[in-house]
């Protein structure tokens, strides 16, 4: 098992890691199996407390911000709760999308499952934003259903707002699941990725984020390339490396 962090960014003030699919940012009472966190791997691997900026879900990788101070973390958190901070994803998703646009698609809060059962109020949909444009695009001579071949999508996504698993629900709304989806996807395309590359994650990546550095006021640039699994998919997908 991996034991340290691919640091891919780090100043006085801030630090980024490329965080692994399968693994929890932070300490959370509703996966109390676990453990081993983003947040206690870093500060024992620096020897520094940090501070989470923003979180990814569990099964999503890549870039993952942390301030190194209280102070940077109080300039940097409205950041992230405004539209400040442009990120950017990739998503290996079910069908041919031919055409970009801009999905503006309100989304409901999702919940947990102690939270909903305490709850009686239904949630309010709230503005939900995501920019999507097709990168590249794959067939394979495998039957699925009443179609004689499967087709996917590399699609890269920016969301304009936070709502929680936006980008998976909106995938979902327009039917493309993104691959390896359990709780919005196809299982039927999750089993074929398990059966023919060994992917047993979601295929979504936090490729990218961009912003204004609270300090230096450089336009700062982070980036993360995609793990073992990715490569195997792009690769047997025919797209080699293509972001």
């Amino acid at each position: 098992m991996q034991t340290e962090l691919e640091i891919i960014y780090r100043d006085e003030w801030l630090i980024a890691v490329n965080k692994p699919s399968g693994m929890l940012v932070h300490r959370s009472w509703l996966d109390k199996g676990e453990t081993r966190f983003v947040m206690q791997t870093l500060r024992d691997q620096i020897g520094q407390h940090v501070f989470p900026l923003h979180r990814l879900d569990r099964p999503t990788s890549g870039v993952l911000l942390f301030a190194l101070s209280s102070d940077i973390a109080s300039q940097m958190m409205p950041k992230f709760a405004g539209r400040d901070i442009h990120k950017t994803y990739h998503a290996v998703v079910r069908g041919w999308i031919k055409e970009g646009a801009t999905l503006d698609y309100p989304l409901k809060e999702e919940l947990d499952k102690v939270a909903d059962k305490f709850s009686n109020a239904e949630p309010e949909a709230k503005e939900a934003l995501t920019e999507y444009q097709p990168v590249a695009h794959a067939e394979l001579p495998i039957p699925m259903g009443r179609y004689q071949s499967c087709r996917y999508t590399l699609v890269e996504m920016k969301p304009h707002t936070g709502r929680k698993h936006q980008l998976r629900r909106h995938m979902h709304h327009l039917s493309h699941h993104i691959v390896g989806d359990v709780n919005h996807g196809d299982g039927r395309h999750n089993r074929l990725f398990r059966q023919e590359f060994e992917c047993h994650q979601l295929l979504l990546h936090a490729s990218r984020t961009e912003f204004r550095h609270p300090v230096t006021g450089e336009n700062l640039v982070i980036e993360a390339n995609v793990d073992d699994v990715w490569r195997r998919v792009l690769e047997g997908l025919g797209w080699g490396k293509v972001f």
